[in-house]
């Protein structure tokens, strides 16, 4: 695909997220569109914003979750930027966000991890917690430029790998100990997602991609594979994905995670 192309299409996509707007999937015009092309184009949206004044603060993984993927129609994972603009810390487990300009938009409980140094892109989950400094419950909120929720992989890639916002619950340290149980626990932990007094959801860790631990694992060996790429380094938030399917959100609600026997602090959130 030439640049022209590339550059339209992040023009197209750019204009929907500030405008709030849904557009056509681009697959449905072009269905030679495919993931080379769709982070091509996420390439061309992430240095327009880098040269807007965003700065990219960590990586989000896409569809980690293999028990949803026949019901958005997508067929492996992906990653995109999260940026300062986006991502915000709830240090007390408390936070409210407004999700007016938000299109379409859902929630999902996922493992955050902060990074202290790269992640080996081969070994098991203890290899890959060695490159961790602290975990925390993250809610990730999700949008859709495409009508219904519905596209193919390279679509929702490209457009921003769906990502609105990030908040980050209080981060826990890890040290040796704390890595060995955790790698022991990540695949089994369960998380209940609650709006208001309902139980909505519940998940487990190994929906995503068998653990949280292997999920980066996952996106270490996918930024090898990826010239364009820059790897994962020291100080860089990454969210590995949703543990439960993604819910339909609305103003006026209030959601609460808990991460049960994984000893993480869930997260309270108000969405106004």
């Amino acid at each position: 695909m030439d640049h022209a192309r590339i550059s339209a299409l992040a023009g197209r996509l750019l204009d929907a997220y500030e405008g709030s707007h849904t557009l056509d999937p681009i697959t449905a015009s072009d269905p030679s569109f495919d993931m080379a092309a769709a982070y091509a184009v996420l390439r061309e949206i992430h240095a327009r914003r880098t040269a807007s004044g965003w700065r990219a603060v960590g990586r989000k993984i896409g569809f980690t979750n293999r028990t949803i993927w026949a019901r958005y129609g997508v067929d492996r994972p992906w990653w995109a930027h999260v940026y300062s603009h986006t991502v915000h810390h709830a240090p007390d487990g408390h936070a409210a966000r407004a999700i007016a300009g938000f299109v379409q938009p859902r929630i999902e409980p996922e493992v955050v991890f902060g990074l202290r140094g790269p992640v080996p892109a081969a070994g098991d989950a203890r290899a890959v917690l060695d490159a961790v400094d602290w975990i925390a419950a993250g809610f990730e909120i999700v949008q859709s430029h495409f009508p219904g929720w519905r596209f193919r992989t390279p679509d929702c890639t490209a457009a921003f790998g769906l990502h609105g916002a990030l908040i980050v619950g209080p981060e826990t340290r890890l040290d040796a100990t704390e890595r060995d149980r955790l790698a022991a626990m990540l695949p089994d932990f369960e998380v209940t997602l609650q709006r208001g007094a309902v139980i909505v959801d519940r998940g487990r860790g190994r929906n995503v991609l068998d653990s949280p631990a292997l999920a980066l694992r996952h996106l270490a060996e996918l930024l090898a594979s990826q010239p364009d790429a820059p790897p994962l380094a020291a100080g860089e938030i990454i969210t590995t994905g949703t543990l439960t399917d993604a819910w339909p959100i609305a103003a006026g609600s209030r959601w609460r995670s808990d991460y049960g026997a994984l000893g993480v602090r869930g997260i309270e959130l108000a969405l106004l």
